[in-house]
């Protein structure tokens, strides 16, 4: 194995606290229609366990008794995803980032709106850490997980066969269909907090691989160097 790819949202760290700390800033900054943010976050949170999380803002003016307002809603959506978020990566993927990240390439792929993910990337402190990140928003429609171009792209820029490529994610609906595809090797991390768990696999989405931890990489891939002298990595 030449390089390691991670997935972000609930790979590296818990997508609730991007979520919460998203629903924390509409509660603030729509107090003057919600009310109390306090009790205004305590209701999202409810809803966010629920079949009505993709409609969260609008099914919250229902539940509030307040009058349906299309342009409100787009207003909400704005203020979640331009929220400064502070995040903190998983205990096990900071440790096994700090024993990677100067000794193998390392690439991040990751879904949802650039400007959102890489707000999160900026947060966790995460760009000096990885070779190449690919946020699939900037491919266009085509290039979103499960399609193959980001990971496709992401092996040239780093210059390594597939063959030679892992990726670890923990979404089945999407993160391992294509380098399966590919011939990486493929991993998952159990997350059962996380925001997509339980979301089945595609045919030919499976894992190869499937770890409690992402400590127990060094025993799984034992052919990358845990240990021992770094590497003069090229950056762009």
């Amino acid at each position: 194995m030449q390089a390691v790819i991670f997935d972000l949202d609930d790979t590296l760290y818990p997508e609730r606290q991007y979520v919460l700390g998203g629903y924390a800033a509409v509660a603030s900054a729509f107090a003057d229609r919600l009310g109390d943010p306090r009790c205004t976050l305590d209701h999202l949170c409810r809803l966010f366990n629920t079949e009505h999380r993709p409609r969260v803002f609008n099914r919250l003016l229902l539940e509030s008794g307040l009058p349906e307002d299309a342009e409100l809603v787009v207003r909400m959506i704005a203020t979640y995803r331009g929220h400064r978020p502070t995040l903190t990566l998983h205990a096990d993927a900071e440790a096994v980032l700090a024993r990677l990240e100067r000794r193998v390439p390392l690439g991040l792929v990751t879904d949802g709106p650039a400007a959102v993910q890489a707000a999160k990337i900026e947060a966790l402190g995460l760009t000096p850490r990885f070779a190449q990140i690919v946020l699939t928003d900037t491919l266009g429609p085509e290039g979103v997980k499960p399609s193959a171009r980001a990971f496709e792209l992401i092996a040239q820029r780093l210059d390594v066969e597939h063959r030679a490529c892992v990726h670890v994610g923990d979404n089945l609906a999407k993160d391992f269909l294509a380098p399966n595809r590919l011939g990486w090797v493929t991993v998952r991390v159990l997350r059962p907090e996380g925001v997509h768990w339980g979301k089945p696999a595609p045919p030919g989405g499976e894992p190869q691989h499937t770890v409690a931890s992402l400590e127990e990489l060094p025993q799984l891939l034992p052919g990358l160097p845990w240990s021992g002298g770094t590497r003069g990595l090229r950056r762009p």
